[in-house]
């Protein structure tokens, strides 16, 4: 019988655990991958609760249940969860660790799947239950799945060869620089467990996860450069089998666990960030000697080559113009009134799709209008849609996956007829100098992301403002649109990755923002690409950013009276930039459109 009620689902949890002789138990998102996006097959936050967000957890005891999310969510929670079932919890002023030390009962047992968490999270959870004399315990099998009778099933998609002439370099020749890692660090093998890294490394793509082309699969890399993938049988073509050569063994998924128990006296490098709990009790289990130390293929697929440099600008151009035809078709349709968010995110998914080579999004649009702006990381659906109405500040940040690249823009843009509040205009235009002293930023080699961040936020914080997400993250090659280790933001406990070198190579974005909550939000973002810079007579080696994105930004939300001199040249360099790519793709009232929207101020 399917249970329709989030009530009648707890109610089912607690009856199984129960059963099991566990008097909790914690859900959160994720997979065994500890992937950013997951399958259907693995939301089980959203099956108990209704939440819809991508980050949070929630943990059920006999009695009482939490959700726990962070400042995000803090609107989206109350809509989607029922307060009567769960309590909220606001991350990080609490934590399910810190709840469950004050909630749960003397000497209990919490059960949590081993393969859903991070060693480091499972052993800070079982500190916190020590003073309640309770224990962590593992669970055999997911309660949650033992409930849910409509749970689908992980996806069977074939995985797909990613062509060398797209990835720049070969799997044998990264295979070989993971090899001498290994060496040179004194390990055996690597347990390469997300899903990216996978992709990267074997030069494959898959479609198993909405807005991320991967395929479910782990694989363990040897010191020899030979490795074995594990992935579901029907996932293999003929084309895998020989695109991988026979250096790679090609393994059923199911069999992963077992082979960690056949790397007994190895050192094994495993990435806690990705490694699951589940992987480290393995191989411990085995007498398998793990290490704590990053998988070896983040820092390589950060710095992308040649190839896949070109592939993104390539990329770029295509969405470019189709981003240009959707601020053209807003700029004719927003003021006559009848468009809505929905509506609104459908049409330029429509324009994106025009490319033969758009495999899909790379993330759901935000679609964002009036107070919704103030929201970054809104996602629009049936309940939440509001018209988007004349006489209002609009927010798209979007992106799409193409087989050369993947991109992510954000404009912010002012639907007529009128004129923005000076207010609004202020506020942009500080956004805008931020964007640009951050794109113009020339610094030396051995600079981290951290030290950049304050470029970004300067003209805000002058007005007594700020934002409270990131600058800058890092992107893949038709990959994940948030790629480590590179990040601009803040450098704080929460902010992990901001004191990553930038190197030459490494994609980041470039997005300050502004938000007045139930009023409007602000973002400007384009991504930029890490390179060298020659400067005559300097003393060491300079970077800067050469900007991949081009699209029009809004004038009619900029004080022009703000800007410096150097900010206009910036201004109308860019836009003669945006005019000399996107204007050969584009013809009729849409290059009249882009004609204007370049004009010089």
């Amino acid at each position: 019988m399917l249970m329709q009620t989030h009530e009648a689902r707890l109610s089912a949890l607690r009856e199984e655990l129960k059963k099991r002789g566990l008097d909790g138990f914690v859900v959160p998102i994720s997979d065994e991958h500890m992937s950013e996006y997951i399958g259907g097959y693995a939301q089980r936050l959203a099956w108990l609760t209704g939440f819809g967000g991508s980050a949070g957890t929630a943990v059920v005891l006999a009695d009482k249940a939490a959700i726990f999310t962070d400042g995000r969510y803090t609107v989206q929670v109350r809509d989607q969860v029922d307060g009567k079932l769960f309590d909220y919890q606001s991350v990080p002023a609490t934590s399910p660790a810190k709840w469950l030390g004050e909630n749960a009962p003397e000497g209990a047992k919490i059960g949590y799947d081993a393969w859903l968490h991070s060693k480091g999270w499972a052993e800070q959870v079982a500190k916190a239950l020590e003073k309640k004399h309770a224990a962590l315990v593992p669970v055999e099998g997911n309660p949650i799945d033992a409930v849910w009778a409509d749970r689908p099933e992980p996806s069977n998609a074939p995985a797909l060869v990613h062509d060398d002439s797209r990835s720049g370099r070969s799997s044998a020749d990264k295979r070989a620089e993971v090899a001498d890692w290994l060496k040179a660090e004194g390990y055996d093998a690597a347990v390469v467990s997300a899903l990216d890294s996978v992709a990267w490394l074997l030069n494959i793509r898959g479609q198993d996860v909405e807005r991320t082309p991967v395929a479910l699969s782990y694989v363990i890399a040897h010191a020899d450069g030979t490795a074995e993938l594990f992935i579901g049988e029907d996932k293999v073509t003929p084309e895998l089998t020989q695109h991988l050569g026979n250096a790679v063994r090609i393994r059923p998924r199911a069999a992963f666990e077992a082979a960690l128990g056949e790397l007994k006296d190895k050192a094994v490098a495993v990435d806690p960030n990705y490694g699951v709990a589940a992987i480290f009790h393995a191989l411990e289990g085995a007498g398998a000697k793990p290490v704590a130390v990053r998988d070896p293929t983040i820092l390589p697929r950060a710095v992308k080559n040649p190839v896949e440099q070109q592939g993104q600008r390539d990329a770029q151009a295509r969405d470019g113009a189709a981003i240009a035809r959707y601020l053209h078709w807003l700029s004719v349709e927003g003021p006559k009134g009848g468009l809505d968010e929905l509506s609104a995110a459908a049409k330029l998914r429509e324009f994106r799709d025009a490319s033969d080579i758009l495999k899909d999004l790379s993330f759901d649009t935000i679609s964002a209008a009036g107070p919704h702006a103030a929201l970054p990381h809104y996602r629009v659906d049936e309940d939440s849609n509001i018209a988007i109405a004349p006489s209002s500040i609009y927010l798209c940040d979007s992106g799409g996956q193409y087989l050369d690249g993947t991109t992510d823009i954000t404009r912010t843009v002012w639907i007529g007829p009128g004129e923005p509040s000076a207010e609004q205009k202020d506020r942009n235009t500080r956004v805008l100098k931020g964007h640009i002293a951050l794109a113009r930023a020339v610094f030396p080699q051995g600079t981290v992301g951290g030290q950049l961040d304050a470029l970004a936020r300067q003209f805000l914080w002058q007005a007594g403002v700020d934002y409270a997400h990131g600058t800058g993250h890092g992107v893949g090659s038709f990959l994940s649109v948030h790629e480590g280790p590179q990040r601009i933001a803040k450098i704080t406990g929460a902010q992990a990755g901001s004191d990553q070198e930038l190197l030459p190579g490494m994609i980041l974005s470039n997005e300050p923002g502004y938000y007045k909550e139930g009023a409007y939000g602000i973002r400007i973002e384009n991504l930029v690409l890490v390179e060298k810079r020659e400067i005559d007579g300097a003393e060491g080696d300079y970077l800067g950013f050469e900007t991949l994105t081009f699209a029009p930004l809004d004038k009619a939300l900029v004080e022009v009276s703000l800007l410096t001199p150097e900010e206009r040249a910036w201004w109308n360099d860019y836009h003669a930039k945006v005019r000399e790519v996107l204007a050969p793709q584009l013809e009729g009232e849409v290059l009249a459109w882009l004609e204007e929207a370049c004009r010089p101020l």
